[in-house]
């Protein structure tokens, strides 16, 4: 099994950046599939991102397309996520998790094994 630590929440002003850590712990990250996921309180668990432990295939939520950018540094055992043009309603709890087997369905958070505990994000206006 493979333990999991997000880290680099914090408060940012709209328009601003923040770099959020997974770090891994147990195995080696290149062994599963990763992705990232957000929740606000009242509302269910939002699909991200998602990144395949070989090759170039991400995939990305049309609500951060073109601003957030998922990246791995398997030397490093770490995930990472860049979010850039923060906007308030980019404001929840973010957490990474992975899968041992291949992702059929990366949206979906049944299809994922390991989760972390998550990091505060908040964006004011």
């Amino acid at each position: 099994q493979v333990q999991l630590v997000e880290s680099g929440g914090g408060l940012v002003q709209a328009g601003g950046s923040l770099r959020l850590s997974c770090a891994a712990s147990g195995r080696t990250l290149a062994s599963y599939d990763m992705a990232w996921f957000r929740q606000v309180p009242g509302k269910e668990r939002e699909f991200v991102t998602n990144i395949r432990r070989i090759g170039t295939m991400r995939y990305y939520a049309d609500s951060v397309r073109g601003r957030f950018t998922i990246s791995k540094d398997n030397a490093k055992n770490t995930l990472y996520l860049q979010m850039n043009s923060l906007k308030p309603e980019d404001t929840a709890v973010y957490y990474c998790a992975a899968s041992a087997r291949t992702i059929v369905r990366p949206t979906r958070e049944s299809e994922y094994d390991y989760w972390g505990q998550g990091t505060q994000v908040t964006v004011s206006s």
